[in-house]
């Protein structure tokens, strides 16, 4: 199989070489670049890896995994605004340089940009492939205005926060890998317990970083820990102490949730130690690890000899193993 890290050099050249239209400069000059800010690549070198295990053509595949990181991309702008975002990889939001109607605009025509890319798979899988990234598509929206939702609540279900964060995050890497072993010649049930190992990957792999950001290493994680708990996101730690918690320890983290004017790192000391005082880390990794006995399963069902799947164990394996 080949590598992750030359399929994502394809993606880059790809993305590089995209025909996107240069007028009205204002519409699409976002789009080039929200594209040209880097990242990963994960979820289009993904949907070629999975092509690949199945013994397929990459380069069939590439046009589909361009539209998979160009949606990816159309949704982060939408993100940022409806967030208010300043940043993203550590440069302006598309919305601070050309503003919220342009964001709006431009990120509308990358989902119309996805679509048209997508539909240069032969026309014998056209209708499927469709019909699975539409369904991707539409769950991405549903788990972002879920986790929009929860931020008004005060409380939220743990199976709620696992369906938000499957929704928002997971279906689109499962989707990615349908899409490329479907293009790769697999069955549909191969397809789909595919698809199931990504989903489960990626829930773990949230489950992880919601870990990470409480109790990682900040040099070794890739960013400032603490960051969830000063906002008041409601991840799987805050939600199972927020469960767990007698009322003293309820009142105690009601308070800092409802503070306006606190010290970042008191705060942050504080209700870390009150998840140790509940043991909501040892929850959280039994959770991420049952989701990737999961991914593991359906990987195993299978249906090719296991020396060609040993190259994505290998991968979920370093995707769950980070320092911390």
């Amino acid at each position: 199989m080949k590598k992750l890290r030359d399929l994502q050099l394809i993606i880059e050249d790809a993305i590089a070489k995209l025909e996107i239209p240069e007028h009205p400069i204002e519409l699409y000059e976002p789009v080039k670049y929200i594209l040209s800010l880097g990242g990963k690549r994960m979820r289009p070198a993904l949907l070629l890896m999975a092509c690949d295990l199945f013994g397929g053509d990459v380069e069939a595949a590439l046009s589909p995994a361009l539209a998979i990181e160009v949606f990816h991309n159309f949704t982060l702008v939408h993100d940022d605004i409806m967030d208010n975002a300043p940043l993203r990889r550590g440069k302006a939001t598309v919305h601070e340089r050309w503003g919220q109607n342009a964001g709006i605009l431009s990120g509308d025509v990358m989902l119309v940009l996805a679509y048209q890319l997508m539909m240069k798979v032969e026309d014998g899988l056209l209708r499927t492939i469709l019909d699975v990234f539409s369904q991707t598509a539409v769950g991405v929206c549903e788990g972002q205005q879920l986790d929009m939702d929860f931020e008004k609540r005060h409380t939220v279900g743990i199976d709620e926060y696992l369906n938000m964060i499957r929704l928002k995050t997971s279906v689109l890497l499962g989707g990615a890998l349908k899409i490329g072993a479907l293009i790769g010649g697999a069955n549909l049930a191969d397809a789909e317990l595919l698809y199931s190992f990504g989903e489960h990957l990626g829930i773990a792999f949230q489950l992880q970083d919601d870990i990470l950001d409480v109790y990682g290493d900040p040099d070794k994680f890739g960013k400032q820990v603490g960051g969830d708990i000063m906002s008041n996101k409601k991840t799987y730690l805050l939600i199972k102490a927020l469960e767990l918690a007698n009322w003293a320890q309820a009142s105690e983290l009601n308070d800092w949730i409802n503070s306006k004017d606190f010290d970042g790192e008191q705060k942050v000391n504080a209700v870390t130690e009150l998840y140790n005082q509940l043991n909501v880390r040892q929850y959280a990794e039994h959770e991420m690890e049952t989701h990737a006995e999961k991914a593991f399963k359906a990987l195993d069902q299978i249906s090719l000899p296991a020396e060609q799947k040993q190259y994505l164990r290998y991968f979920a394996d370093g995707l769950l193993v980070r320092e911390n």
